[in-house]
């Protein structure tokens, strides 16, 4: 039962999918961990839960014990327009009760075990783990070590072959949702943002700047880094209804898809 020490926390970044992205400092860190908690969304995604399991099974020492806890994912409020109050207000509801969640467990535990997050591509890039963690060490004293990790859009870029940037030219990293809209303010101001890549895109809204930008060559990954990988690459206008059929099929076969892709302006 935990007492006043501050409890040890590890966020380990464990790639895109593949063991093989699982760095040497991130394996060092799985084998110190003795709790690892992980958010169980239930249904079709129990296959993300098995893939962590696995990861742990291959990088842990078979002398080390320790425990894999599914902590049952709160369900989040109606998914509203993302620039309004509302999703803001909905998405702090969700972390507050996954938080709450996190406490009442880790509350519980020995002040000498070593919690651990398993956290899918890099910790930095649009994933709430710290943040969460961060909430958890505003109730109880905590102790905090992040490892980076190997992000879907590396593993993109090198599923591909390809550069990311043009010479002398930025990369803008957005999502879905927000992709036409800065795109388009961006030609109205005379900006140039390069190469764009787009996460969390589950409606694939590059469609949209299909008639208008046809040009536009687009780098599409599916799983990227595991067994079933699928890519897709060439000009916007050309492959863009291949892309989306693909990958309401794979979502029908798979139960779930995690996909990202990075647009190239001609």
């Amino acid at each position: 039962m935990s007492t006043n020490a501050a409890h040890a926390i590890q966020v380990i970044g464990i790639g895109a999918g593949s063991p093989g992205h699982v760095t040497a400092e991130a394996a060092a860190a799985l084998a110190k961990v003795d709790v690892f908690l992980v958010a169980d969304k239930g249904g079709s995604k129990d296959e993300l839960v098995a893939v962590r399991r696995a990861i742990c099974d291959r990088f842990i020492p078979a002398d080390h014990a320790y425990e894999f806890v599914t902590v049952p994912d709160p369900k989040r409020g109606p998914d509203a327009d993302r620039d309004t109050e509302a999703y803001a207000q909905g998405v702090r509801d969700w972390h507050a009760a996954r938080t709450d969640a996190y406490v009442q467990i880790i509350e519980d535990l020995p002040d000498d075990a070593v919690v651990g997050f398993l956290v899918w591509g890099d910790p930095a890039f649009y994933d709430s783990t710290i943040r969460i963690v961060d909430a958890i060490g505003e109730r109880i004293d905590t102790r905090v070590r992040v490892i980076p990790g190997i992000s879907a859009f590396q593993t993109l870029a090198a599923a591909h072959g390809i550069v990311l940037h043009r010479v002398g030219e930025p990369v803008h990293v957005t999502t879905g949702r927000r992709l036409v809209e800065e795109w388009t303010r961006a030609e109205a101001a005379g900006l140039h943002l390069g190469t764009v890549v787009v996460m969390l895109d589950g409606h694939l809204h590059c469609r949209e700047l299909a008639a208008t930008h046809p040009d536009t060559v687009i780098h599409w990954g599916a799983y990227v880094g595991m067994p079933q990988q699928e890519l897709r690459s060439g000009r916007l206008a050309d492959v863009i209804d291949e892309i989306v059929e693909l990958r309401a099929r794979l979502r029908q076969t798979h139960g779930w898809v995690m996909d990202v892709y990075a647009l190239t302006p001609a």
